[in-house]
């Protein structure tokens, strides 16, 4: 059969995929995939980065380049079909992965090349690679007797289904949930654009009246806005039980065993591998060296932001008792009445903030941005094949006129697309004789879509999400290493991978820049010098809280990958009661189901490495901090960014780079002081 998945076609076929193809794709390639290794290997003694390791970047990138597209589909246009097509080919790549990580004759192909002459003349990028591949043979068990070795297979392939399985979960559970609004009273408070978008999703389903769900903007809108407390009670509940054991939909899509056996196999994998817990394996590719120094690092940022965050719920507490007379403060209390005191003290509406960041002034802006700091251009292109009528497709010239990357965009949410915000990569940059693959990236969001003739109004938040995607698409595109093992993203400790993306973020706040990406929507208006004050000035309204906040995620992730006892199993609600006496202000109801949802450290790449997060944020607010002292636009600086930091992806430690860029270690004094806590 004709197969889009095995034509070699500069970008994906996304409208000829089906899932039909999937598995006789992979299946194909695979088989190809061991074949070449086994060939390569057999056809010398002597082996060198040319006979041996080029051509199996080039297996890798073909396999990549097909699964790729499958794996995206998977998450932006879900069906059952794709989805038993995707779950098919899970066990079959994880066997390969680890097949390749326990061969004998591969590692020791590697070990030959690392120890020979050759090693030497290789650039800093190949040097890496080989370096990188020897600490990933050890992590693939490559020293286990054969018994652990096949162990170490099973576990591997049971991850991956159970890590699919959370993640379907979380998305029937979320998809499943809706409910029809008759009379419109019950929805008073939701803004005009709100209660458009819950109209338009009634409309979609045959209904008539209002329909709001668990999609983030629906629910998101209700929980800030709808003066209605049953609703928002009863839309919390919901949306705080998905995919568990209690709930309007409770054991339907229930994650708890999920959750334990994950647990339970990473801590077997790892104790395998000679590691005392996950953690400590986690750590083997991050930048922080032992489990020591991450809980010091979240426990020295608890100590500095605790009082403030106390401060915080005291001074909402307050206010909701003394102008709303509510004694007794509830979870699905907190986004309401935080928002009615920002419009009380700074007479800052994020309504009104939304009127003056529509999709198309923000998207035009933040491309001038990068054109000012790294010269860039970016063009849309209009004709490209899709999965979705509302994706756009974008190519990146840089200021010679070459094409350094294109990118997918898909801002809005909808039904059959999992949740959140993210960068993929599509195709990686890699050269072949004399000709550079480039780079293709694929970026996710879910906005509030546009309503009839009104574009899509952003919130600051959302404008905020955006330019955290688009660095780390940057980074992923603009690399200029051309071996695909430290090419863009690959290769970089995932401790630093959000260096880029957090420090995109600082222009989002920044006058001169928010000139360029703002405009009324319906007048074109500037956002107003009075607007923007109150912007600044409630910058850090509650940051205490939202440090803390974020503060307990990661000791949460961490501790569970650390403090796990097969003996006493994951006591998962047992661990995160003990992090919120630590660390919460808000005490969340006992009903909560928070990890059945966390999909960051169970479907996610952030296992015991969630606190990268915070981690990063000190990375980039003292990498932002030279452009607040040089000018936010200084292309000296940009350029600077781009050469250090940019274009290396993960050709070098990231150390290495942020001291070449910032010519010093990072410290944390810049972040406390963006987040408007005292050193």
């Amino acid at each position: 059969m004709n197969n889009p998945l095995l034509a070699n076609s500069t970008l994906p076929m996304f409208s000829q995929i089906k899932p039909e193809h999937v598995v006789p794709a992979i299946d194909q390639l695979l088989t190809e995939a061991r074949s070449s290794v086994e060939q390569h290997l057999q056809a010398t003694q002597h082996y060198t980065w040319k006979n041996l390791i080029e051509p199996l970047e080039d297996v890798d990138d073909k396999l990549n380049k097909a699964w790729s597209p499958v794996s995206h589909m998977n998450s932006v246009v879900n069906s059952d079909e794709l989805r038993d097509a995707y779950n098919a080919c899970l066990p079959k790549l994880s066997a390969y992965s680890t097949e390749m990580g326990q061969n004998e004759a591969l590692f020791k192909a590697y070990r030959f090349i690392a120890e020979s002459d050759e090693f030497a003349t290789l650039d800093t990028a190949q040097q890496k690679i080989i370096r990188n591949a020897l600490r990933d043979f050890k992590l693939s068990g490559i020293d286990l007797d054969n018994e652990k070795k096949q162990r170490y297979k099973e576990i591997s392939q049971e991850l991956s289904a159970l890590a699919s399985n959370y993640e379907e979960n979380l998305l029937d559970s979320t998809n499943a949930w809706n409910k029809i609004i008759r009379d419109e009273q019950d929805l008073a408070g939701l803004p005009e654009s709100a209660l458009a978008q819950a109209k338009q999703t009634a409309e979609s389903h045959n209904e008539s009246g209002w329909m709001i769900t668990l999609q983030f903007p629906s629910y998101i809108s209700v929980m800030t806005y709808a003066d209605n407390r049953e609703l928002r009670r009863e839309h919390y509940e919901a949306f705080a039980t998905r995919a568990s054991d209690l709930g309007p939909h409770a054991e339907q899509w229930d994650n708890s065993e999920n959750l334990e056996k994950i647990l339970a196999l990473r801590h077997e994998k790892a104790r395998l591998l000679g590691f005392n817990n996950y953690a400590e394996l986690s750590l083997a590719t991050k930048m922080a060296e032992k489990p020591d120094d991450v809980t010091a690092f979240l426990e020295d940022l608890t100590d500095r932001s605790w009082r403030h965050a106390r401060k915080d719920l005291a001074e909402l507490r307050e206010f909701a008792k003394q102008h709303y007379g509510i004694n007794d403060l509830q979870s699905w209390d907190m986004a309401y009445f935080s928002e009615k005191m920002r419009q009380h003290f700074y007479q800052l509406s994020q309504e009104e903030v939304k009127t003056y960041f529509p999709i198309t002034r923000v998207l035009p802006g933040l491309f001038a941005i990068v054109e000012k700091l790294y010269g860039l251009q970016i063009t849309e292109i209009s004709d490209f094949d899709s999965w979705h009528p509302d994706v756009r497709f974008f190519q990146i010239h840089d200021q010679t006129g070459s094409l350094r990357g294109q990118f997918y965009l898909d801002l809005y949410a909808r039904a059959k697309k999992r949740g959140g915000a993210w960068m993929d990569d599509c195709i990686s940059r890699k050269k072949f004789d004399d000709t550079i693959q480039t780079p293709v990236a694929y970026l996710t969001c879910n906005f509030t879509p546009p309503t009839g003739d009104t574009p899509a109004l952003l919130t600051h938040d959302e404008v905020t999400t955006l330019f955290h995607e688009f660095g780390h698409g940057l980074h992923h595109m603009l690399t200029q290493v051309d071996h695909l093992g430290v090419s863009g993203i690959n290769g970089v400790e995932w401790d630093a991978v959000e260096l880029p993306s957090q420090f995109m973020e600082n222009w989002c706040w920044e006058q001169e820049a928010l000139a360029l990406m703002s405009g009324h929507y319906q007048t074109d208006e500037k956002l107003p010098d009075a607007l923007f004050d109150k912007m600044i000035a409630a910058k850090n309204f509650q940051a205490g809280m939202i440090m803390v906040r974020q503060l307990e995620f990661s000791l949460f992730d961490f501790r569970i990958h650390r403090d796990y006892d097969p003996g006493q199993g994951g006591r998962i609600y047992e661990i995160l009661e003990q992090v919120r006496e630590q660390v919460a202000v808000v005490r969340p109801p006992k009903f909560n189901r928070f990890a059945h949802s966390f999909s960051h450290i169970f479907a996610g790449g952030y296992a015991a490495g969630y606190y990268s997060y915070k981690w990063a944020e000190v990375l980039s607010s003292d990498a932002f901090s030279l452009f607040e002292e040089k000018g936010i636009f200084d292309q000296e600086t940009g350029k600077a960014f781009l050469t250090s930091i940019l274009e290396k992806g993960g050709s070098q430690n990231a150390m290495e780079l942020f001291i070449k860029f910032r010519g010093r270690k990072p410290t944390i004094d810049a972040l406390l002081r963006h987040n408007g806590i005292a050193a």
